[in-house]
């Protein structure tokens, strides 16, 4: 059975509905129309999606599992190189025949419209933080150039922001060493 020609994650249960045991498996390669994502990690317009669907008939409606391959686009948030960040992720949804306040998702006409769940599976999975290694060191402050090593730790250099403090730590030990004189009543 085709999907719905006007909406790709639409598709036809005819053959399992009412029938319970009987299953059917639907793989969809589907290119977005629009970006999936904000933020720092994205699947971009124009990218496939492969959807495993496995449509099973139960007693009060069809039980969908999916399996979802993608890539996303993302910015290490470390050095903002461009990264693809392969994403793989399941679910299982509950489609029943007659909608009730429990179950979210119901049959319409023989179909089973699985965008939204494609969706939401494929955008909470995708990376908070992406990095393009682990172990990427990010930028050099001063120069904004990607650190291929640990930059060295020295100690004797202070940002010149800072420099009216270090004047007042330095002149001020005498006072500072001194016990707080007490208030008399």
């Amino acid at each position: 059975m085709k999907n719905h020609p006007t909406d790709p994650f639409v598709v036809s249960v005819f053959d399992v509905s009412h029938r319970i045991g009987d299953e059917r498996e639907v793989h969809l390669d589907e290119k977005l129309v629009e970006r999936w994502g904000e933020g720092v990690a994205y699947v971009d317009k124009g990218h496939t999606v492969s959807v495993d669907l496995r449509l099973e008939g139960l007693h009060d409606g069809i039980l969908v599992s999916a399996d979802i391959d993608t890539t996303a686009v993302a910015e290490c948030v470390r050095c903002l190189e461009s990264v693809n960040v392969p994403v793989q992720v399941e679910f299982q949804e509950l489609f029943a025949y007659s909608p009730t306040e429990e179950l979210e998702f119901s049959v319409h006409d023989n179909h089973v419209n699985c965008e939204q769940l494609v969706r939401d599976a494929v955008v909470l999975s995708l990376p908070f933080q992406p990095l393009c290694d682990e172990d990427c060191l990010g930028l050099d402050p001063e120069t904004g150039e990607k650190l291929t090593e640990p930059r060295e730790q020295n100690a004797t250099t202070i940002d010149p922001r800072w420099a009216a403090l270090e004047a007042l730590t330095s002149t001020d030990k005498t006072t500072a060493s001194k016990p707080a004189a007490k208030k008399r009543t």
